[in-house]
């Protein structure tokens, strides 16, 4: 499943056009878009993923667009539920919204506020492997 998760990623996450890159690329994002810390009860910035911001219709998978202290867009995060990854289930339309990507990591998580159920990320990172230190603290 994971190889599967990973060739759709990489496949479609660079798939939007540079117009609707650039309307995200520093935060806040526009609208339908949301902080998350005013939705759960989350930190302002989480070490590791950045502040998020989410359309909270898409809830709980997202995406979910991560940014580092200076507001610039370091990556798009999925948080696909356990339950949901099954044989029968496709995952062909992974967006970037901040265009293209660099490299894709993905994790299990066992739930935390706004998404309580076992998931994945799926990040979607649109920096450098070296520049993911923008979020680490």
């Amino acid at each position: 499943m994971k190889k599967l998760i990973l060739a759709v990623a990489f496949t479609t996450g660079g798939s939007l056009c540079a117009m609707a890159a650039d309307e995200v690329t520093k935060a806040p994002p526009a609208a339908p878009y949301e902080q998350v810390s005013k939705l759960v009860k989350l930190p302002d910035f989480l070490p590791g993923m950045g502040q998020l911001f989410v359309d909270p219709t898409t809830l709980p998978a997202g995406p979910f667009l991560a940014y580092d202290h200076h507001g610039k867009l370091v990556s798009t995060i999925y948080m696909l539920p356990i339950k949901d990854l099954n044989p029968d289930k496709r995952l062909d339309d992974l967006k970037a919204p901040g265009g293209n990507v660099d490299h894709v990591d993905i994790y299990y998580n066992a739930g935390h506020p706004g998404v309580p159920e076992p998931h994945v990320h799926v990040v979607l990172w649109h920096v450098s492997a070296g520049d993911e230190a923008r979020v680490a603290k």
